[in-house]
């Protein structure tokens, strides 16, 4: 990045804002035909690009999207697809109300990348995936790639077995 290129942010709810609008618009309001051909470019690891937008500033940002299912359990397609997307957006939507409790995580490959909180856990013939919204803004000039990506659910089941088992400690501690 040059000296002169300064980096603007957005408060957390308002970028999850313009986020959710740009991926509904892209793939969730258009024809099934339309939205799964963008599908197929994203399955096919293609950045696709979805608008460019016009910052209060004055300045424009491009924002592109990507999909990394390389967790998902299963054989992803389509329609299992839109149905996770539709779930985080709603996740998303209402974790926007109260935008005191968003949490971001930051990437363990990469500075420029965050990861939001809200997620949405699908399961097909009983796996378990989840999706996750992650945005990246370290590949050069004003862009923002919004990343959709399905994490490895065994991390959650680790975590939860370690809240159970702590839970259970304590509860016979207390007793």
């Amino acid at each position: 990045m040059s000296e002169n290129t300064q980096r603007k942010s957005l408060p957390t709810d308002k970028f999850l804002t313009v986020a959710v609008n740009l991926i509904h618009k892209a793939l969730i309001e258009p024809s099934r035909t339309e939205a799964k051909s963008l599908y197929r470019d994203l399955e096919e690891k293609k950045v696709v690009p979805l608008t460019n937008l016009r910052m209060e500033d004055g300045s424009m940002v491009r924002f592109d999207l990507s999909l990394n299912s390389e967790h998902y359990q299963g054989r992803l397609n389509f329609t299992s697809f839109r149905t996770g997307l539709t779930m985080l957006l709603m996740s998303i939507a209402d974790a926007i109300k109260q935008p005191e409790s968003l949490r971001t995580f930051a990437s363990e490959h990469s500075e420029n990348t965050v990861m939001f909180g809200p997620t949405a856990l699908t399961s097909e013939d009983g796996k378990p995936s989840v999706l996750i919204l992650g945005a990246d803004s370290g590949r050069g000039g004003p862009n923002v790639e919004l990343q959709l990506i399905y994490l490895d659910p065994s991390q959650f089941e680790q975590t939860a077995k370690a809240d159970s088992t702590e839970k259970a400690g304590t509860d016979s501690a207390v007793g």
